[in-house]
């Protein structure tokens, strides 16, 4: 069994859209002979990319996952997506595997997804392989990208093969570290031959730096290098496996995937260098005394495993995808929990293979697996069999951009509710909640194309059809002016009367305060029984607002004076006269439109500072002040929810992608007076249309 485990490799593919992971995948399955043909994006007939809304944008939405052979090892493969607005998929999926190979476009180098897969990798501690991609097509560049990749991810890189032939020139590789040479033909079959003449100085330059590189891990191996010795092949692969599973460095592999070239090469890479599930890091998770654990991938300890995806079909169910990261799973059995502190029954152990499901009749260590139809389980749950251990898990990528959804047909609002509940199981980026005071749903998310897609699959899973639009803005209204004026109310018809009167001093309060009302009746004018009724009016009334409908905040109410009929009066009565005193008081008292600030910190690198503060002006935002995180600066400021909602492709398009955001509400302030006519009129004439 423990030999097994050690022929297991969990490998995820990682980088920027576009880079051409999915077509590596499908080169490697179709290398390994796990499908019959080679699957093509543009044909939308990849193993991998099979969901409709994937076939229709040609690139990946959700991490994919295939189990295949490779001599004698088998090989777990997750295909994670790269474009920002999909990319908590990838974030969610990089702790399951044991190594990732980062994937970057050999033509257009790496980009802003490619530094944050890097960061995912290297906050995990993962050993990963770069991987230079489309070395056929014009304009390629194996010595730029490398270069570029080596700056822009910060990155110690190794090149273990050199390409032969540049762009269209290019037919193979020379291995470094065996000193052989592979040349492909048109349908991608290899032959091995010696290193071509003109590239014997830049093969040797290479070797060079790869044992330097190698010898620097050892302190050994450094002296007898130094010393001159000519080092065993062995001793540098020993030396090298290891700094590779420390993640010291990062080797450099180049090929064209859609030309199956350097594939092979590739596969026999992770064969011998990557690490099996032994030989990872170890697991950490914190019992219940929150201290931590660490849990060694052992078949015969008690079973543990971390489940890392959710896939929601709607005949299916719920189907949980989980890394086991010790004992053994049988075919069906029950196990704990622990996050939702229930137990779970599993009838089924399956092997997901694309969109293909196999059952299986056990799992050990390092197996990942997929079990149908659990109740409780969600994603980043740990399963345990009755241990407390929970493994953390990552922290959710917070939403960038929110829309109202509403229901195209009506009676289907329930449907909406329930449907988005579900697509939040298998997509952790998405957020939903009700905005009571603008009477809409909102749906927060990666970016609008984010948001689309979810609708699609809504609508596709569900039978769903929703429309989103731009939220509302959840305007406040106060006042600016102190006024004292009566509510009365009286009303005659046959029998009792209504009978209500009250004078009220209306005045505002600092920011912040809300509402306060407060009772000076003396002598009995207004009976007590009646004050709550005048408070419930004005309350009721401030509600609807003045200017544009929205609840009045910061002001104070003094209920002073009245009257009342000893017949004639009532709680009704005396709420209607509040009411009344109140909007005739809100008129007189210089009524505000208040607006919803937001506070936002905006992680940039430093060249785009200037950029991003213009911008901020220009949004009527107000600069707090700026910080260092890393290499990149961080800009606090303040700004108008009003000018903001948008901002998630805006600042985008600023940076090219290598910027990101966080908001939060900070407080309301004054809607500037030249505004203010202008909002109050474009929302009225809204509520009339």
């Amino acid at each position: 069994m423990t030999e097994q485990i050690k022929k297991m490799r969990n490998l995820a593919l990682a980088g920027h859209g576009g880079a051409g992971k999915t077509s590596l995948a499908e080169a490697m399955l179709f290398k390994a002979g796990a499908v019959s043909r080679l699957g093509r994006v543009e044909e939308g007939n990849t193993a991998m990319d099979f969901q409709p809304e994937e076939v229709k944008k040609q690139q990946s939405v959700s991490s994919a996952f295939h189990k295949f052979s490779w001599k004698k090892h088998s090989i777990t493969l997750m295909d994670t997506p790269g474009d920002q607005n999909f990319f908590s998929s990838a974030k969610t999926c990089i702790p399951a595997a044991d190594s990732v190979i980062l994937v970057v476009d050999g033509v257009d180098g790496p980009s802003a997804m490619t530094e944050e897969a890097a960061a995912c990798v290297a906050a995990d501690k993962l050993p990963c392989v770069l991987f230079i991609n489309k070395l056929d097509r014009e304009r390629s560049n194996f010595e730029e990208t490398v270069a570029a990749s080596t700056a822009a991810l910060k990155l110690k890189t190794v090149i273990t093969h050199l390409p032969i032939g540049v762009a269209e020139g290019f037919k193979g590789l020379v291995d470094i570290i065996a000193n052989r040479a592979y040349v492909y033909d048109d349908a991608g079959k290899v032959e091995i031959v010696d290193v071509p003449s003109e590239m014997a100085e830049d093969v040797a330059l290479a070797k060079e730096t790869f044992i330097e590189n190698v010898a620097e891990l050892d302190d050994e191996l450094l002296e007898r290098y130094l010393e001159g010795e000519t080092l065993p092949l062995e001793d540098l692969k020993a030396a090298f496996t290891k700094g590779l599973h420390a993640a010291e460095f990062v080797p450099v592999i180049g090929g064209s995937a859609t030309k199956l070239m350097g594939i092979d090469l590739l596969l026999d890479f992770v064969n011998d260098y990557m690490p099996s599930p032994l030989e990872r890091s170890p697991w950490v998770a914190m019992d219940e005394n929150d201290n931590a654990v660490e849990i060694a991938p052992d078949p015969d300890a008690p079973f543990c495993g971390f489940v890392f995806n959710t896939i929601v079909d709607p005949y299916a169910g719920r189907l949980s995808l989980i890394r086991i990261i010790s004992g053994t799973l049988g075919k069906e059995g029950t196990f704990l929990n622990v996050n939702r502190d229930t137990k779970e029954r599993y009838t089924q152990l399956l092997e997901v293979l694309g969109k293909e499901q196999k059952p299986i009749q056990e799992a050990f260590p390092g197996a990942i697996v997929a079990v149908a139809k659990l109740k409780e389980t969600k994603t980043g749950d740990t399963l345990t069999m009755d241990q407390q251990l929970k493994i953390t898990p990552p922290a959710p990528m917070p939403p960038v951009i929110s829309f109202a959804v509403s229901s195209k047909e009506k009676g289907d609002e329930d449907k909406i509710h329930g449907a988005l509940r579900k697509i939040m199981e298998e997509d952790t980026a998405l957020q939903l909640k009700r905005e009571a005071e603008t009477n809409e749903t909102i749906l927060s998310g990666r970016g609008l194309v984010h948001i689309e897609t979810t609708i699609e699959k809504i609508k596709r899973k569900f039978n769903v059809d929703m429309v989103i639009s731009t939220p509302k803005v959840p305007y406040r209204e106060t006042f600016k002016k102190k006024i004292r004026v009566q509510g009365r109310h009286k009303k005659q018809s046959g029998g009792h009367g209504q009978f209500g009167d009250c004078w009220i001093v209306l005045e505002p309060l600092p920011k912040g305060s809300g509402f306060e009302f407060v009772d000076k009746i003396v002598g009995g004018s207004i009976p007590k029984t009646y004050i709550p009724a005048v408070e419930k009016g004005v309350i009721e009334a401030s509600q609807k607002g003045i200017l544009a409908g929205f609840p009045c905040v910061d002001f104070r109410v003094t209920v002073d004076d009245g009257s009342y009929h000893s017949v004639d009066s009532s709680e009704m009565a005396f709420k209607v006269a509040g009411s009344v005193a109140f909007k005739k008081a809100a008129e007189g008292a210089k009524p505000t439109l208040l607006e919803p600030i937001m506070k936002i910190s905006i992680l940039v690198p430093e060249e785009y500072t200037g950029d991003i503060m213009g911008d901020l002006n220009s949004r009527r935002g107000r600069v707090l002040g700026m910080d260092t995180e890393g290499e990149k600066q961080v800009i606090n400021a303040n700004v108008p929810m009003a000018e903001i909602l948008r901002y998630a492709p805006d600042l985008r398009s600023m940076t090219g992608g290598r910027g990101s955001f966080q908001m939060d509400f900070d407080h309301y302030d004054e809607v500037p007076s030249d505004l203010s006519a202008k909002v109050v009129e474009k929302i009225l004439a809204e509520r009339q249309e």
